[in-house]
């Protein structure tokens, strides 16, 4: 759209601008055009920012725990010994 401006076209539109706002209030105008620019910029930096950050998933600081591993079945034939058997189903001897 812009691209087939040149130079001639864009002096125009200078004398334009001048001749509305006046020599008096341009320096104000480009001051408050500065502003909005820098305000402008900043936001869209937060913005982005912001959508980095929920695009990442949060790192974990403790590893997940590991799955207890099933407890391996006695050899057939054989009795099981008192280190097989679980905690739950020792009986307390009896005094």
């Amino acid at each position: 759209m812009l691209g087939n401006l040149n130079g001639w076209h864009l002096v125009i539109i200078l004398v334009v601008i001048l001749l509305l706002f006046g020599a008096t209030r341009l320096p104000a105008l480009s001051k408050s055009l500065g502003q909005s620019m820098r305000i402008f910029r900043s936001e869209t930096k937060a913005m982005k920012e912001e959508n980095a950050d929920q695009a990442t998933p949060p790192v974990e600081t403790t590893p997940p725990a590991a799955p207890a591993a099933p407890a391996a079945p006695p050899a057939s034939g054989t009795a099981p010994s008192e280190a097989t058997i679980a905690p739950e189903t020792k009986s307390e001897p009896k005094s």
